[in-house]
Formats: C-alpha cells, structure tokens, sequence
C-alpha cells in the first residue's frame, strides 16, 4: 500500500513543509536547556498551535515535536523511560491538527540524532543506535505519524542505523543530513557521498536532502550537489532563515520572508521537491514562501553566482564536492536583506 507522503507527492510539483521548532517553542515560553518533548503532555496548547501555525501559513507537510525524543537525549531529563509515551503523545497531537485542515497534510514524525558519537570513534554502537530509534519510532508510529523523518545527521553509520529501524517498525521514512562545516557535514560527508550511501540503502527513504548547517546559500550549494549526482528519491531542502545572531541575550536569525521566499523558488529551480526551514523560520516566513512558490514560474537552474546574489555568500570556498578540503574560506559576497 503506498504511503500518504507518495501519493501526496505524486500530485504536486512541490511541498511546502515546516519551520523551525525550537525557535517557535522558545516564543512561546520554552527555557533554554529545557526538553521540548515534555512539553507534549504538560503543554499540550501550545504543540497544537505550534503545529496549527505551520499548516495555516500554508505547509503540506509538518514535525513533530519529538526531535530529541530518543532515549539518550531524553536521559538527560530523567525520562529516559518516557519515549514511547512522549513520542506517541507529538504524533497524536500532530494528527488532531492535521485531520482538521480540510486539506491532505502530512504528519512526519521527527527523529533528530542520539547526541553520541558511533563507534568505533566513540561508544554508540549500531545495534543499541538501532535499538533506541526503533523505539522511538514505534512511539510515532502508534501516534498516528504518516511517515517518520530522521534529520540534522552527521554520521552515515547513524543515518544507517535509522534507516535500519525505521524498517523494523515498518514505517515509510525520509531523511536529511546537516552540511554544517564547509559543506560536509561534521564527520566529513559531501552530498555526493550522501546521494551514494540512500543509493545503498536496502528500505530506501521516500525523499532525502538537507537541513540546517549555515545558511541558506550553503544549503542551495548542497542541493546542487544532490541532484547533479542524478538520485532517484525527491530532494528535501530545509535551509535557516538566514545566520543566527545573539542580540539581547536571544539568538535571532536575520532571513527576511522575502529572503526565505527567495530561497523557496531557488530551492524548488535547483531540483528541490519538498521545501521548507529550518532554525529561525517563522509562520511569516512560511506564508512568503507559499506565495512565492505558486506565483513565480519555474526559473532556469541556478548557478552559484545567481545563489549568491539573492542570498548572500557561501561560508567556504568549496563544498567539498570539487575535491577540495574542508578548510573554511572567507565568505564571499554580501547577504541580502
């Protein structure tokens, strides 16, 4: 039986997913240093209405507030043995909102990484990485989450190892990594390594992509690179609502609505499928971005000079793809405002 995101999909030239999670949650109260997850029994209203703002600026597609709901990042809030019910309880309240749009919006159960680093460079072997992303998304699964979505990954064995649970559960799946140091994730992969390592997967995901890293131009470079390489699964592009900076004690992100709907078209010219943010990205975002993406026609596919002059400059030289190190460069051009 085909999934609710492949049918959607089918339909539609694009997605309009979601935007930031902690950023919104954060407006509404959230302390940093607190677990989000907890908030899916204890602050039910406002999950809700985190969840309503999304679709009623326009997304198709929407996270559940379950990124750090896996049982390592959960045990540093004494509930390590409350991931079934705190995942079950994001994907349930996800569903309510969902069913109520009058239209086919997906509910993705969000999966973020362990926060532990895989052997053999660190303790986190497969086998128990397996383990705990089976239980989670047995907890999303039995919520009601149409699909679930691993992201902000670094590692390939950690996205393995998702994937791997993600089969246990019987679940349809999407994935993104984060292209965060010059282009390469934090443990060193490129997009093309990451279009190579989907090709192997034996349960392979609905759609993959990005998410996060730096800005929006790195992440536009990053989806160059994944459909250069010709992968046959729909490309993800979550990119942040511009860079993350700390002004009177609060991390603010300067993308405008009108940057972000500039991003959108870019994302969607370059090869994207399903487009949405990340950090920072806001329901005014998401509403332009909406907009833009049924108004603009589809435009040529963008070169890297076209990238820069809407969006700004790229953090580093290189995104590895060229062969060049990971060493950082100056960045070039100037932000658009």
């Amino acid at each position: 039986m085909t999934d609710a995101l492949t049918r959607l999909l089918e339909t539609r030239d694009w997605l309009l997913a979601d935007g930031a999670t902690g950023t919104n949650l954060f407006n509404m109260g959230l302390s940093s240093g607190d677990a989000p997850e907890l908030w899916n029994v204890t602050e039910q209203d406002k999950i809700r209405a985190l969840y309503a703002g999304a679709v009623d600026a326009g997304s198709d597609l929407f996270l559940t507030n379950s990124f750090g709901g896996n049982a390592s990042r959960l045990k540093l809030h004494q509930a390590q043995d409350r991931v079934f019910e705190l995942n079950k309880a994001a994907a349930e309240l996800g569903r309510e909102v969902a069913d109520k749009a009058g239209r086919t919006v997906i509910v993705a159960g969000s999966v973020g990484p362990t926060g532990d680093i895989m052997a053999p460079m660190g303790n986190l072997t497969h086998e128990i990485a397996v383990e705990m992303f089976h239980e989670q998304a047995e907890g999303l699964k039995a919520g009601g989450a149409d699909v679930l979505w691993v992201e902000t990954i670094s590692a390939g064995e950690e996205f393995r190892a998702a994937a791997e649970a993600f089969a246990k559960a019987g679940m349809p799946w999407c994935g993104t990594m984060s292209f965060d140091t010059a282009g390469r994730t934090m443990m060193g992969l490129t997009s093309a390594d990451m279009v190579k390592m989907v090709g192997k997967i034996p349960n392979a995901p609905v759609a993959f992509g990005a998410n996060c890293g730096t800005g929006a131009s790195d992440l536009m470079r990053t989806i160059l690179g994944f459909t250069a390489a010709g992968p046959e699964q729909p490309i993800i592009a979550k990119g942040n609502a511009g860079i993350p900076k700390y002004q009177d004690g609060h991390i603010h992100y300067d993308g405008t609505p009108e940057l972000m709907a500039d991003y959108a078209c870019l994302a969607r010219d370059a090869g994207a499928t399903i487009i949405g943010g990340c950090c920072g990205t806001m329901p005014e975002h998401l509403r332009a971005m909406r907009e833009a993406l049924e108004t603009r026609p589809v435009g040529e596919r963008p070169t890297l000079e076209r990238i820069v002059e809407r969006l700004g400059g790229f953090s580093s030289a290189s995104d590895g793809t060229d062969g060049a190190g990971p060493e950082r460069a100056a960045r070039r051009g100037r932000r658009r405002s």
